[in-house]
């Protein structure tokens, strides 16, 4: 228990990073999407999405995924706790957002009209209020 803290340490740092792309990636496919027509624009904005999902984005989520699981058998008093489930089941909703992020990203890629710019702007608040669940679930412990 001593390297408790530094785990925690990094899982906020990793959570964070996380969040980061979770929060960015839409909007790079609003981007995407409302200005098809410009090859060489979607051209960088395609390579912004690739680098910003596999090189920050899921090394990010791993290491959140790995330090709360270290956190989770260092102190797992912490699985009877009703507010640890809530968390729980909006991690794993914020882990099928993530891979959905993929999955758009590669529609994108074929076919820059697949959705509207409109559908990612409201998509991108999704993060936004599982992370405010998250949150509160774990400071404020509701339940």
């Amino acid at each position: 228990m001593e390297y408790y803290s530094w785990i925690l340490a990094f899982h906020v740092m990793s959570f964070i990073s996380w969040m980061a792309m979770l929060f960015y990636q839409p909007r790079l496919y609003v981007y995407h999407s409302e200005h098809a027509d410009k090859k060489e624009f979607v051209e960088v904005v395609e390579i912004q999405e690739y680098k910003l999902i596999k090189y920050i984005g899921t090394p990010a989520m791993w290491a959140t995924i790995i330090s709360g699981s270290v956190m989770l058998y260092l102190n797992s008093a912490y699985l009877s706790q009703p507010w640890m489930h809530a968390k729980l089941l909006f991690v794993a909703l914020l882990i099928t957002y993530h891979f959905s992020l993929e999955l758009h990203r590669k529609k994108l890629k074929e076919n820059p009209h697949y959705k509207p710019g409109k559908f990612y702007r409201f998509y991108n608040e999704v993060p936004t209020l599982l992370m405010i669940g998250i949150v509160i679930f774990v400071v404020v412990k509701p339940f």
